[in-house]
């Protein structure tokens, strides 16, 4: 059984020593702060989430879609807060907003680690490192573990090491977080080499630790009593981790009929009425409101409010469950209303996911992304072997190795700089993948 006093450590990653918890302005409002300010969180606001940046100006980007998560999330963790304090903490100095800012933290940075051109991004990195062109030889030397975290590459496992290593302490403890924000962040505790992920656990599905950062949340792990799974690297989610899941399924849920509409791909008659069945009866002062557009994001703010309340609820039924690293499957599908997000989802693949403008931003985004790749590993390859025996460098792979921190300097491992790779590459924004992917090709 976990213990809420050692998941609400306020130790930052990087210090030694525990911030105090003061009610004017707690370490985990601080953490908020941290990320917020952050170059990585800047550049969410050229990302994209669902619909390609240049389709409308109303639509989402990861930051605007961060921001929401992190405000449904707030409310989700301070009433879960006051339940925990009830049952676990009433002598403590904890309040129920402690509680809403560790999750709004996580929420902010839940998307952090993303590639551009959305999750597709993703994919596009995977397949180049085990399927892409001139893919022999590419991870020669690597372990297998090592090999497993380029092939699987995961967004959620690069957010954790952009808040730890790459941001602002770079290399020593990044922006320096609470243990209790961190543990919080790691949607997927786990490695890439877990072959049998525990059946049911929704921390299971992916990994979220690369090789490169197992130390460290070992570490954070051991601070935070995080029930271990077997002898893997393999760990039971932190509990409020399901309340950052929660608030990232709410999120898309609705807001994603809601931006499909506006755009025109979903109907008026099919986008209310999946709203009202999630809502089970018309908002009182629903009639007022006269304007479609209008009435569908009334319906929106209505939904989020009636999900925020019923996976409250969910969440203090099931708390003793979590905390015994027991629970099943994620909160929102323990809803009565599950089948209705299962429809919600299927729509939105059939109607927005797959529509014709996507698929062409995503057939400009897998050229751009591997024609990237493709440059960045020949000049770094070409750079390995002029250290390794004098080989004279391609001068386009010498002008390229200047783009790279130190990358022209040192030696380095071909782990160490095939991270470099995936570290500049998934930073990048759209906008500034296509200005690289120009330049290159020596577009004007």
């Amino acid at each position: 059984m976990m213990n809420w006093n050692k998941l609400l450590s306020t130790k930052r990653y990087g210090q030694d020593h525990n911030d105090p918890v003061l009610a004017s302005r707690s370490p985990f409002h601080k953490d908020q702060d941290r990320i917020v300010f952050s170059s990585a969180f800047r550049r969410l606001q050229d990302k994209t989430q669902v619909h390609t940046l240049a389709e409308s100006d109303y639509v989402r980007t990861r930051l605007t879609h961060s921001m929401e998560v992190a405000s449904v999330g707030r409310s989700l963790g301070a009433n879960a807060g006051q339940v925990i304090i009830d049952r676990h903490l009433k002598d403590s100095d904890y309040s129920p907003a402690d509680f809403g800012h560790i999750v709004s933290a996580a929420c902010l940075a839940h998307d952090i680690g993303n590639p551009p051109f959305g999750h597709f991004g993703e994919e596009i990195i995977r397949y180049w490192f085990k399927n892409g062109a001139n893919a022999t030889g590419r991870v020669d030397g690597l372990n297998h573990a090592q090999i497993c975290d380029f092939e699987m590459f995961e967004g959620n496992a690069q957010g954790f090491r952009v808040l730890t290593k790459l941001q602002n302490w770079r290399n020593s403890g990044g922006l320096r977080l609470t243990y209790a924000t961190l543990g919080t962040f790691m949607k997927y505790p786990r490695t890439s080499i877990v072959e049998e992920p525990a059946a049911g656990d929704s921390g299971g599905k992916k990994f979220g630790v690369m090789q490169s950062e197992l130390d460290a949340f070992r570490e954070i792990a051991r601070e935070l009593e995080l029930l271990q799974r077997g002898t893997d690297d393999y760990w039971s989610r932190h509990p409020l981790t399901y309340l950052v899941e929660a608030a990232d399924d709410i999120c898309y849920s609705v807001v994603d009929i809601e931006d499909g509409y506006k755009l025109g791909r979903l109907n008026y008659a099919e986008t209310e009425d999946l709203m009202m069945r999630i809502l089970g009866s018309p908002p009182k002062r629903y009639a007022e409101v006269e304007d479609p557009t209008e009435r569908i994001s009334y319906l929106r703010a209505k939904c989020i409010g009636r999900l925020i309340g019923e996976v409250s609820d969910i969440f203090k039924d099931c708390e003793s469950e979590i905390l015994a690293g027991n629970f099943k499957g994620d909160l929102l599908h323990h809803s009565r209303r599950a089948k209705i997000f299962d429809e919600i989802y299927a729509l939105c693949q059939r109607e927005i996911y797959r529509h014709p403008e996507r698929i062409q931003a995503e057939l400009s985004g897998a050229e751009i992304l591997n024609t990237l790749l493709d440059a960045f590993y020949e000049a770094n390859l070409d750079w390995e072997n002029y250290q390794a025996d004098g080989t004279p460098m391609n001068p386009r792979s010498s002008v390229l190795m200047t783009l790279f921190p130190d990358g022209d300097k040192q030696k380095r491992s071909r782990y160490d700089w095939l991270l470099g790779i995936t570290d500049f590459v998934s930073g990048m924004t759209d906008s500034f993948a296509v200005r690289q992917f120009r330049e290159i090709r020596g577009i004007e």
